[in-house]
């Protein structure tokens, strides 16, 4: 039992590290995309288990950052941070939604309850850097989905900006309740050709 669990903490994270090299190599070769390529301002369409973005947030670390892959179901959480399909993309109006472990697979999420109101968030893409504050967190019950609407917690109201919301189990070692920390775009800073 005791080995059992010494899996599940660590030897899980030894994937994710794995998976998270292969991520943030697809994020790199997308960066050097062609250059003649027509600019439309819009993200390609990412297929689930793609990488997304790249994630840092300053608080947790120099060394803190993880690729976003495309979906939240299990297998994709594997591979680290999930963008939930549906939500918005980076940097544009609604809500970006990331999901992630707190405890296994790397426990990319196990530090966020540590943010504080106007921490950053950053969010690097291809065609962009997005600087996002934070605002708040809460403590919801698992079946409470107001906070991945477009504007968080007011499902009945059209967003006329972008938001992030990062959701997590909590407490730790338990799916219990979910921990969400709140944000808002606060600057954009376009990647040079």
């Amino acid at each position: 039992m005791l080995l059992f669990c010494a899996y599940l903490l660590w030897g899980t994270g030894a994937y994710t590290a794995r998976m998270q090299l292969v991520l943030q190599q697809q994020l790199a070769e997308d960066r050097q995309d062609d250059p003649a390529k027509p600019d439309d301002g819009k993200l390609n369409k990412i297929k689930l288990g793609g990488a997304v973005a790249m994630l840092r947030i300053p608080r947790l670390g120099n060394d803190y950052k993880y690729a976003v892959v495309e979906g939240v179901d299990t297998e994709n959480l594997k591979q680290g941070p999930g963008h939930k399909p549906g939500s918005a993309m980076p940097g544009k109006v609604g809500n970006f939604v990331v999901s992630g472990h707190r405890t296994t697979y790397g426990a990319p999420f196990n530090r966020i309850n540590e943010l504080k109101r106007d921490d950053e968030i950053i969010v690097d893409t291809r065609r962009a850097r997005y600087i996002y504050r934070v605002t708040s967190q809460d403590i919801v019950d698992p079946g409470d989905l107001d906070v991945t609407a477009p504007v968080p917690g007011k499902p009945d109201i059209r967003p006329i900006r972008a938001y992030i919301t990062l959701t997590t189990c909590h407490p730790e070692y338990s799916a219990a309740q979910r921990l969400i920390v709140y944000g808002v775009l606060k600057k954009t800073e376009p990647r040079e050709e």
